[in-house]
């Protein structure tokens, strides 16, 4: 569970990046956070990961306020979280020790990760299979993989690490909406059992979502189910999805 109370963040410069954000997601929620860039999602994520303090309010995660928490512990908390970035990197290493991450595990278990995100057969084509170095910096037959493929590896390499709480920030920003609903359905199939947060300024998997967050001026304006928000007269989720439909109906 992870739940915000009165959650407010100023920046030294006096900018509010987030104004009394209250907001609770369950054990095994998945929950979509929507609004425009700028709008303070990514700064919930900060927060959640003990990368920013709140200026004010509290983060729990399993009942535990995260305002006590001691630097020694957060790399504990975050081996809690898989998470994957719009910024995401993919490390100058094979296929497999990008999903691997240091740790220790069968082929076979990199396999199915891969098979799950729908990657396998596009490894099986390399070089040298999940062995195959990627990029060039190291080997000169390393490979570069799309930006699809590349998001679809950064995926698994969260999936791998099989935390119980999984967070997408935009890592699919670069995709057209289809592109990134396709992998979002993939997703939700995935990840059953844990909870997820997806982060993003388009709607395209919102309907798979038990509960939707929209922020807008730096706080939560709107949260409900998307038959709930979509229906909601001069809504700040139904103006998005009604100009966004046409793109994924």
């Amino acid at each position: 569970m992870v739940e915000l109370k009165d959650v407010s963040v100023t920046y030294s410069s006096g900018v509010d990046a987030l104004h009394n954000v209250n907001l609770k997601i369950n054990d095994g929620d998945f929950a979509f956070v929507v609004g425009a860039s700028g709008a303070g999602k990514s700064t919930m994520i900060k927060l959640i990961l003990k990368e920013i303090n709140p200026t004010s309010g509290s983060i729990y995660v399993n009942g535990y306020n995260l305002n006590k928490l001691r630097r020694r512990r957060i790399p504990a908390l975050r081996r809690t979280i898989g998470f994957v970035f719009q910024d995401f990197r993919l490390l100058a290493f094979s296929v497999q020790e990008n999903v691997l991450l240091g740790r220790e595990d069968t082929p076979e278990a990199v396999d199915s990760v891969l098979e799950k995100v729908g990657l396998l057969d596009k490894v099986n084509t390399l070089p040298h299979g999940r062995d195959t170095m990627m990029f060039r910096q190291f080997e000169k037959d390393g490979v570069q993989l799309s930006g699809g493929e590349q998001q679809k590896l950064a995926i698994a390499r969260a999936l791998f690490k099989n935390a119980p709480v999984v967070i997408l920030d935009e890592p699919t920003a670069a995709l057209d909406p289809v592109a990134e609903y396709e992998i979002y359905c993939r997703f939700n199939e995935l990840v059953g059992g844990k909870t997820a947060v997806y982060i993003s300024h388009r709607l395209s998997s919102c309907k798979f979502c038990d509960r939707i967050a929209v922020f807008s001026d730096c706080t939560i304006r709107e949260l409900g189910t998307h038959d709930e928000l979509v229906h909601k007269p001069g809504g700040i989720y139904a103006e998005m999805f009604a100009a966004q439909a046409q793109y994924y109906v």
